[in-house]
């Protein structure tokens, strides 16, 4: 079992605590109790060949908070469809955008039962919004828009920002991946905003970058990293919001001590369609 309690009177048959579950895995950096021991133990290991992971999760949570603030605030964007939503931590993204504006409507996407399971339970939002989920996979956008429970909470007529944190590394294919980003913007209209994040060995030591590249052939981890360019690529058809691609703690930050890009190793960018 999870080191958390559960209650699942009818057990989802994908909920397999044999295998590796990115959203669980990045639940036990961030320090959560939700994760099974083949997470910890996949976690563990990318600590051991990059030990800042922790910190890299951290200022992903950090990041999404600054962005979403960003959208609900300056941008008056009302509307969030949040794919590969993760696990409930503090900050989720319809408590940042109610805190600033309470009609804001958010539809979260995965995958993963777990997930879903706690997003029932516990994002509930506020009465002046709305929040909805929907099971179901970044590599078919297709679903994803066609989902009844979308429709029933957001109304693509009207911008939509699309959050695509820490997720579109799970696609190995950069053109597959591509193919989904420009999907799902041609769902929505202009004025929309799309925000993602993607791992990448640009700022690490060449030996770093080397075992790294060692644990994606053995299958030992599951995330591809991806340079600046192929990053930026994902924004070809948006505007890109200042100041564009730069590591994650670079974006905004509120601070002038935050953490180095080779601490962080993720590209992070919004762009305005």
């Amino acid at each position: 079992m999870p080191t958390s309690d559960l209650d699942h009177p009818q057990p989802d048959p994908r909920l397999d605590a044999g295998s590796v579950s990115p959203a669980r895995r990045w639940n036990y950096w961030l320090g959560g109790k939700d994760h099974f021991q083949v997470d910890r133990e996949s976690g563990d290991r990318i600590a051991a060949a990059y030990p800042a992971i922790r910190t890299a999760a951290q200022e992903g949570r950090a990041f999404h908070n600054r962005t979403i603030r960003f959208l609900a605030g300056e941008a008056g964007i009302r509307q969030f469809l949040d794919i590969g939503t993760g696990l409930p931590a503090p900050d989720n993204t319809h408590d940042v955008a109610q805190a600033i504006t309470p009609q804001a409507r958010v539809v979260y996407v995965d995958n993963d039962p777990m997930v879903l399971a706690h997003a029932r339970a516990l994002m509930i939002g506020s009465p002046e919004g709305a929040t909805n989920y929907i099971d179901a996979d970044l590599n078919d956008p297709a679903a994803i828009l066609a989902a009844p429970q979308l429709a029933a909470t957001l109304d693509l007529r009207e911008p939509v920002a699309i959050l695509l944190y820490a997720v579109l590394h799970f696609i190995r294919d950069d053109a597959h991946a591509r193919r989904i980003v420009h999907d799902l913007l041609d769902a929505v209209p202009a004025g929309s905003y799309l925000v993602a994040t993607n791992s990448t060995k640009d700022f690490v030591p060449p030996h770093i970058a080397g075992m790294y590249d060692q644990m994606l052939a053995k299958g030992l981890v599951d995330a591809w990293p991806r340079d600046s360019a192929t990053f930026a690529g994902f924004f070809d058809r948006v505007r890109l919001v200042e100041p564009g691609v730069v590591p994650i703690s670079e974006w905004r930050p509120v601070t002038a001590d935050h953490p180095s890009p080779a601490e962080v190793s993720m590209y992070g960018a919004v762009g305005v369609k």
